[in-house]
């Protein structure tokens, strides 16, 4: 229950913050541009919300107003004669005033909804989720969305996901400059690198070293691993001079997301080789009355090869309460010793001591730290490699396989560690961000690429489509996309039973 609760508060805040962003950033664009917003709300408050605040009504300054004096009867009646119907619509000329608002923030009504599948901002003049039409039928004003020019329109639009991008590249950098970048590059990996099943199935041996995928080098694992998966074709280093070109085939990442689900699964896809090196000994188990030390190397098990700690783990099991014995290297002053040494395991196949599985501690590692500026473009970098690698594997779920992989919130939830780690959640909310801007410029009508779809059409054709036209389109997106939140949240509950 525990594991269930951090996940789940790491996800609603997450999704607090994607939300935030997101929505000031339309919020932010439509008051520069001076278009009223009637709302800001994080997630949805149908029929009622868990908060709200309006400043305006509170603080009188936020709202202020400025009255411009009536126009002199003479020259409101030669208006009039102009225009007919303006006393008639407007009433007398001696009562006419007109309001100029010049508050940023206090005609906004801020709040919190209860139902956290999004959030939105009610936007004055604009045909979206809330499904106003009666603000549409009235004549349009100078404050509202409709009435400004297609070029401001469009950027307030694409502000959201803007923003969304701009925050996983603040969080990139944030997390560069603060923990730099420490991994051993590839070719380092003297032992090279332990695949899973399903990759020795399509050509990778344990022990090949990575150097290409469609041709470009490899180098950082945590991205070659998804360049990997991508590619068509994955150049190795076989036996230390042997370059082996593996085909990969398009769904393998289908094949990966299914073993990594399985109870069978003993290695993600592809880790480094390292050896099996004593860290620490626990006084009074088998390993210490054994002789074993910290620095000891073990080699084999019951005359068992186990050159990684892959093989060590796989060959262990099965000795409850047994006695083994294990080879292993000893370095002293410069004096390399073979030894031999029975050991006494406890009852669940321990023999009592901690292995240092840190790649960097065996291999040749690469640290990078990143100063202020330095770290910018590094978030840049990273920020937009996940999101061309995003795209291209959008392409998946187009087919069956990636129809039956779809997700939704407890999937995404699933991905938080089950402690809380800060460099993982941010880790992790910047990708998520970074979908979120994706899935929301697609040109599906209800979301952002929706409403940019339709001013690109005005903007080329030199007209827009009907306010008729635009609140169906709006009922079509909205309905896709419920039917989607529907399977992909339906499908979580499926694999449970499963």
């Amino acid at each position: 229950m525990e594991t269930f609760l951090i996940k789940a508060a790491q996800l609603i805040l997450a999704f607090a913050i994607l939300v935030i962003i997101h929505e000031f950033g339309h919020f932010l664009f439509a008051r520069i541009f001076g278009v009223r917003v009637e709302k800001f709300y994080i997630f949805f408050d149908p029929w009622t919300e868990i908060f709200k605040w309006k400043p305006k009504k509170y603080f009188g300054f936020f709202g202020k107003t400025k009255k411009l004096k009536s126009a002199p009867a003479n020259e409101v009646a030669t208006d009039a004669t102009k225009n007919q119907d303006l006393s008639s619509t407007n009433g007398s000329a001696s009562e006419k005033t007109t309001e100029k608002k010049n508050s940023f923030w206090g005609d906004t009504e801020y709040g919190i909804g209860w139902l956290p599948l999004g959030g939105y901002c009610k936007i004055a003049g604009m045909i979206d989720e809330s499904m106003d039409t009666e603000q549409m039928k009235q004549p349009a004003q100078e404050w509202e969305f409709r009435s400004k020019p297609a070029w401001q329109r469009l950027l307030i639009m694409v502000a959201g996901v803007l923003f969304n991008f701009l925050l996983a590249i603040v969080i990139y950098a944030g997390i560069v400059y603060t923990t730099g970048e420490k991994y051993v590059p590839l070719d380092e990996a003297k032992m090279g690198m332990q695949f899973s099943g399903e990759a020795r199935k399509i050509g990778f041996h344990n022990g090949d070293i990575p150097l290409l995928a469609d041709g470009k080098p490899l180098s950082n694992p945590a991205e070659a691993r998804m360049e990997i998966i991508q590619a068509k074709e994955v150049t190795v280093l076989r036996n230390g001079n042997e370059k082996v070109t593996i085909q990969i085939p398009e769904k393998f990442i289908f094949a990966l997301d299914k073993e990594a689900k399985s109870d069978t699964a003993t290695v993600n896809f592809m880790n480094y080789r390292v050896p099996v090196v004593v860290s620490q000994v626990t006084p009074g188990e088998g390993g210490a009355k054994a002789g074993i030390r910290t620095g000891d190397n073990i080699i084999a098990i019951d005359s068992v090869s186990t050159p990684s700690l892959y093989e060590f783990f796989t060959t262990l099991p099965g000795h409850d309460n047994g006695t083994i014995n294990v080879t292993l290297v000893r370095k002293n002053n410069g004096v390399t010793d073979t030894i031999v040494t029975p050991v006494k395991l406890s009852s669940t196949s321990k023999m009592g001591i901690g292995l240092d599985i840190d790649p960097s501690s065996h291999f040749k590692y690469e640290e990078k730290r990143y100063g202020l500026f330095e770290s910018v473009p590094r978030g840049v970098s990273i920020g937009t490699e996940r999101l061309v690698s995003y795209a291209k594997s959008m392409k998946m779920v187009f087919t069956k396989e990636g129809a039956n992989s779809i997700g939704g919130f407890g999937s995404i939830g699933s991905i938080f560690p089950e402690k809380w780690d800060w460099i993982a959640f941010w880790n992790i909310a910047a990708f998520l961000s970074v979908a979120l801007a994706f899935m929301n410029i697609l040109p599906i009508p209800a979301l952002d690429g929706g409403h940019v779809m339709f001013l690109l059409y005005e903007v080329i054709f030199r007209r827009k489509p009907s306010e008729k036209f635009m609140e169906r389109a709006q009922i079509v997106g909205m309905t896709i996309l419920l039917l989607l939140l529907i399977y992909a949240n339906g499908m979580d509950i499926v694999r449970l039973f499963k």
